[in-house]
């Protein structure tokens, strides 16, 4: 968020100021004292520093909520209501969220006075600008399939759902020779500024992450999106598969599913509205080298 503003902060003469977990809390109240037109933050480190009496929010005009059907749905929705308590009456509050559903709701009718919708169908979206792939595998080949797929040409995202998982994938992936880096929480901001620059710049070509720590990446001409663990519901998945197929564009998402997981997959795929090709496949197969994408992967060597 704060690489997108900067250009326009800049241009129109605001000071911005970057309130995030993971760096110095000192530097970053600093920049408020010294006064800051736009703070771009997340809800814990600007609760501590409002706890600090380094921050005030009772001028604040304006207030977005980015991401929110995931800020209202992942433990920060206390946090969030507390800091929009705090804002001043009467100001514009905008939220940006993939789904109107669980909490969000909440939200919208504690906060907003006569709010007006702008929407686009997600669904519907998903299903013009991206091809849609399951590779039924077996679960013994699931390594091997997704090295596979990473040692393609061109950038990668990969989704598993734990911290865990993510580290343990990105060994295997560096010790199969792709150029792969982990993102979850469990990095520091100092680390995921990183790595998202080193995979934006291409130096990086696999990114392995978690749900949280992937929300709101935007990387120019990423054209495929891996699920190597399948995504809780029809909504995780849109939201995972948004990474590419950005601003119109084209792109495509595989998802690895086991025999025992078909089952659901085929539940969420209804959900989502969207028909796939399916594929059943070991590594190194044809089958494999064909399915995914615009740019097909290199068999195993």
């Amino acid at each position: 968020m704060t690489d997108a503003l900067t250009p326009y902060a800049k241009a129109v003469r605001l000071r911005m100021a970057t309130v995030v977990g993971g760096m110095s809390i000192g530097r970053q109240a600093g920049a408020l004292r010294s006064g800051a037109e736009v703070v771009v933050a997340t809800p814990g480190r600007l609760k501590d520093l409002i706890e600090r009496r380094d921050c005030r929010l009772d001028q604040v005009a304006v207030t977005v909520l980015d991401e929110a059907d995931q800020m209202a749905d992942m433990g920060f929705l206390p946090q969030v209501t507390e800091l929009l308590d705090q804002v001043q009456a009467g100001g514009q509050r905008m939220l940006f969220s993939a789904t109107l559903d669980r909490n969000v709701d909440l939200l919208v009718r504690r906060y907003l006075s006569d709010p007006v919708v702008h929407s686009v169908d997600p669904s519907a979206g998903a299903v013009t600008t991206m091809e849609h792939h399951v590779l039924h595998i077996h679960g013994g080949d699931k390594y091997a399939t997704t090295t596979e797929i990473a040692a393609r040409d061109g950038r990668v995202i990969l989704f598993l759902d734990t911290k865990h998982a993510v580290d343990k994938l990105t060994t295997h992936l560096l010790q199969s020779g792709v150029r792969a880096a982990a993102l979850h929480g469990g990095k520091s901001q100092p680390q995921r500024t990183r790595t998202l620059a080193q995979f934006k710049s291409g130096q990086v070509t696999a990114l392995v992450a978690t749900n949280v720590a992937a929300r709101g990446i935007h990387v120019d001409d990423l054209d495929l999106v891996v699920n190597v663990d399948p995504p809780a519901d029809h909504k995780d998945y849109l939201h995972r598969g948004g990474r590419t197929a950005r601003a119109g564009g084209s792109g495509s998402v595989v998802t690895l599913v086991t025999s025992a997981q078909r089952r659901d997959m085929s539940r969420l795929m209804a959900a989502a509205g969207i028909t796939p090709q399916t594929a059943q496949v070991r590594s190194g197969e044809a089958e494999l080298t064909a399915s995914p994408g615009p740019r097909p992967p290199p068999a195993c060597r």
